[in-house]
């Protein structure tokens, strides 16, 4: 296929490139380790609707993601679909949601290199492009993938939505969110027939990529903007420290759910001065209250407790 072709030529571009920020263990850290694997769970809401509903597997409202794995490797991803394709008619969810189905599918069938997660972001992207009638849409995209046996976490980011990675109730690492301007994320399009150029598209070239040392016990929550936009780094802190008690996934799922019903809570509350609220008052905009969107959020717990999976 043209997208495993294109996949191949990325792989090795980034890795020339050495596109990745990596982070080096602590002093004294030893190297002899058991592979790492990640316990996952996920939750989310729709600002269309009042409770906790996914319409579909994988996804909120215009929001999707996946979970999968690989021979080597973990992987986790979000996309964020932009709503305003609804003026012309046309569904926000489909694009992401089928962006991220393509990104899974790539991953277990190992057309995947875990350190180059920008590459599988790229092939899905140039798949949708190459379909016989293209899906009309744009979304951000941010894919996290654990290499077992390295112990490190490889990430692209292109746009708002982003992760962060939780070690002894510190945030140690965060993705950088990439925005044209306030509120326009950067984001993957494909454009109605004769409207190219006209419609926002970034390049998945662009994407912010990065690499982190990860251990046992660490934790990543990975998200779109309707999570980080409604909830600030120490509440999100503060639910981790007194949710997640151990390594099974019904703490983990516990701790999504935890997560994601508070932020969507706080999307509503017009008297809330939330993240989004305080970015748009340094843009110069008066602005109080949540931000209403979908809210995605992925918990994953590092582990080297293979028995979890057996």
């Amino acid at each position: 296929m043209q997208s495993v072709a294109l996949y191949g030529r990325l792989v090795a571009r980034a890795l020339v490139a050495g596109i990745h920020n990596e982070f080096q263990l602590k002093p004294g850290t030893s190297t002899q380790k058991q592979p790492l694997h990640l316990v996952t769970g996920s939750a989310g809401f729709s600002k269309s609707v009042t409770k906790n509903s996914a319409f579909s597997k994988w996804t909120f409202g215009d929001d999707a993601y996946f979970i999968a794995r690989s021979r080597a490797a973990d992987v986790i991803g979000v996309a964020d679909g932009v709503g305003g394709w609804r003026n012309y008619g046309i569904d926000p969810s489909v694009f992401p949601r089928q962006l991220m189905l393509t990104c899974e599918r790539m991953v277990q069938e190992g057309h995947f290199h875990p350190q180059a997660p920008a590459s599988i972001i790229a092939a899905s992207y140039e798949e949708l492009q190459q379909h016989k009638d293209p899906l009309m849409g744009s979304s951000t995209a941010c894919i996290v993938s654990l290499h077992r046996e390295e112990h490190t976490i490889y990430s692209a980011n292109l746009g708002d939505s982003g992760f962060l990675i939780v070690r002894d109730n510190e945030v140690v690492h965060r993705s950088q969110e990439q925005q044209h301007y306030f509120n326009t994320p950067f984001q993957l399009a494909v454009a109605p027939p004769g409207q190219q150029g006209r419609v926002l598209s970034d390049s998945p070239e662009m994407a912010e990529s990065s690499s982190f040392k990860v251990e046992d016990g660490d934790v990543i929550v990975l998200g779109t903007d309707g999570l980080f936009d409604n909830l600030s780094e120490d509440m999100i802190l503060g639910y981790v420290s007194s949710n997640l008690k151990d390594n099974r996934e019904e703490s983990v799922q516990k701790t999504a759910s935890t997560i994601a019903e508070s932020a969507y809570h706080l999307s509503v509350d017009p008297e809330y001065m939330s993240p989004f609220a305080l970015s748009a008052i340094d843009a110069g905009i008066e602005l109080t209250g949540g931000k209403p969107d979908d809210i995605t959020c992925i918990m994953a717990r590092v582990t080297h407790q293979s028995d979890i999976f057996m």
